[in-house]
């Protein structure tokens, strides 16, 4: 084996130049392999203090308006933006000063790195020995510098790993002194500077060690503001998952709002995703994450299905027998992107645990309803809360099983997610993902009892409009409704009366600044979906008709 060292013809600003060294010099590789640094003996007179354990460092650069779930580049573990190739190549991106010494220097060059390889990697690789000030990932060449405040921590650095060979994410890679006294990067390249000194940060504070109360807990609240997508355990497990290991998730609704509980395998990782995550969106505009600590150490997790997952338990049951025979939980996790989330596009299709088959697929199998009461009108409404039915047909052999064709795929997986086990007509009816892609129409002179009905042409779709506000009011199944379309003449006691047809009108508001909207809450959720479903386009006038939607207010 060769060993391969640079020599910097000209100047400190050209491009080095890889030379054989004779055969002669060799660097015979031991085992083990690697070596945790916990396990060996330092030199006792650095005084650098040792970490307890081998501690991944995930780090990501906070973007105010950019999508998490989009194709932007963003550093997880294991990836690491595109690089440019050609003439504009990384060595060209820093500014090297070079030490006119062969000797110790505070710059550790690193070799033979994987290609997937971050700078968090090589953060991590340093944090044993002391304070890092700066990190260069030469993606291109598989090399790093790294450079420390204090000399003798790279003294320590290489010492120790010459003869303990050192390895990242599995692959031994070798380190050595850099020719260079100190590193000096380009302020033109933001993204490399930006990722490094994230990774520098998350590394300083966890090498200081926790020090409020909250840093030390690895339960995380998750609150999704915007929910115009839904966001199941499977799409927070890939966004999480890149800052660590995620042992147990428990998703919920209160207070009307979406929220989730994620224990992750240590404060580090906690920290780190609350840091980066905080304040982002989901998806373009929407699904916005707000994060805080929970007070819960650890969470109890049951069963395995698409409410609460246990990720270090694949084998608890799901809670329903019928689900237990069809759905292996726990283990199956969407594939990642290229860049560790999937593309906008795929992720908006993949919010349920079955919808990676049923991916594309748009129409609905309601089960369960009332056959006394349903018609296609009813469910065109209910379901038109979560996006645009196109079509609806009631099972002539099976009155109380429906398919709903909703207009797009996220549509339909919106739908499930909210109305999924919800009471209807003092039922809990089943929504999930049909196998037919497509509610055909009875041919003309089939007798149909009018069972089927197609809504394409309906002017009471509420998404038919792109960027519509009514995408931004999309919220579960709730006892209080939002009312709006009410015209000047028409009084509380006039509404009140009509809604308390459909059950107990418990508390009315006109909206103080506009009284064209107003808020009415039913005595229970089950009254509140009867409700929309009776009142939703009542004439209110010749040119007036209600519309009703569900809101996440109180009275």
């Amino acid at each position: 084996m060769y060993v391969c060292y640079y020599t910097y013809p000209g100047g400190s600003h050209h491009t080095p130049t890889l030379t054989a060294a004779p055969q002669a010099a060799t660097i015979p590789v031991t085992e083990p392999l690697l070596v945790p640094a916990t396990q060996a003996t330092l030199p006792p007179q650095t005084g650098i203090p040792t970490l307890g354990s081998h501690i991944p460092i995930t780090v990501c650069r906070k973007r105010p308006s950019d999508d998490l779930m989009s194709q932007s580049p963003m550093v997880t573990n294991g990836t690491s933006p595109p690089h440019l190739s050609g003439s504009d190549n990384d060595a060209k991106k820093v500014k090297l000063e070079q030490n006119s010494a062969n000797g110790p220097s505070r710059v550790v060059h690193i070799r033979s790195l994987p290609p997937d390889c971050t700078e968090a990697d090589v953060v991590q690789l340093g944090m044993p020995y002391g304070k890092m000030s700066n990190v260069l990932l030469l993606k291109q060449k598989n090399q790093a510098f790294l450079e420390f405040l204090d000399e003798q921590a790279a003294v320590t650095m290489v010492s120790f790993h010459q003869q303990n060979p050192a390895q990242i994410r599995m692959k031994p890679v070798y380190v050595q002194f850099s020719n260079h006294k100190e590193l000096k990067t380009d302020q033109a390249n933001s993204f490399q500077n930006a990722t490094a000194q994230a990774a520098l940060q998350a590394a300083s504070a966890v090498m200081g060690g926790p020090t409020e109360e909250g840093q030390k807990r690895t339960t995380l609240r998750i609150i999704v503001e915007h929910l115009v997508y839904p966001v199941g355990i499977e799409v927070l497990y890939q966004i999480f998952s890149k800052f660590g290991k995620v042992l147990k998730m428990i998703i919920f609704t209160k207070n009307n709002s979406f929220q989730a509980l994620i224990q992750m395998s240590d404060p580090v990782a906690a920290n780190a995703a609350k840091l980066s995550l905080d304040g982002q969106n989901i998806y373009n505009g929407c699904c916005t994450l707000r994060i805080d600590y929970s007070k819960l150490n650890n969470l109890n997790v049951k069963y395995n299905n698409d409410k609460s997952r246990d990720f270090t338990n694949p084998n608890l049951p799901s809670g329903d027998p019928g689900l237990d025979q069809a759905m292996p939980f726990g283990a199956q996790v969407p594939q990642m992107s290229s860049y560790g989330v999937p593309s906008a596009l795929g992720a908006a299709r993949m919010m349920t645990l079955n919808a990676a088959a049923a991916a594309g697929n748009a129409v609905l199998l309601v089960s369960n309803l009332d056959e006394q009461k349903v018609t296609p009108d009813a469910l065109f409404t209910l379901f038109g809360v979560y996006g645009d039915v196109h079509r609806v047909k009631i099972l002539f052999n099976k009155k109380d099983n429906a398919l709903v064709q909703m207009a797009e795929p996220h549509q339909a997986q919106l739908a499930i997610a909210h109305l999924d086990k919800v009471k209807v007509w003092g039922k809990n009816i089943r929504v999930t993902q049909s196998k037919h892609t497509l509610v055909q129409m009875p041919k003309e002179g089939q007798p149909d009892a009018g069972l089927t009905k197609d809504f394409t042409t309906s002017p009471l779709h509420r998404f038919k409009r792109p960027g519509s506000k009514n995408c931004q009011n999309i919220f579960p199944p709730s006892t209080v409704l939002h009312l709006s379309n009410i015209p000047p003449n028409v009084e509380e006691d006039f509404i009140t009366d009509a809604f308390s047809q459909h059950g107990q009108v418990k508390a009315f508001k006109f909206f103080p600044k506009d009284r064209k909207m107003a808020l009415i809450q039913m005595g229970s959720v089950d009254e509140a979906v009867t409700a929309l479903i009776a009142m939703h386009n009542y004439p209110l006038s010749d040119t007036n008709h209600l519309r009703v939607s569900f809101s996440k207010s109180t009275i």
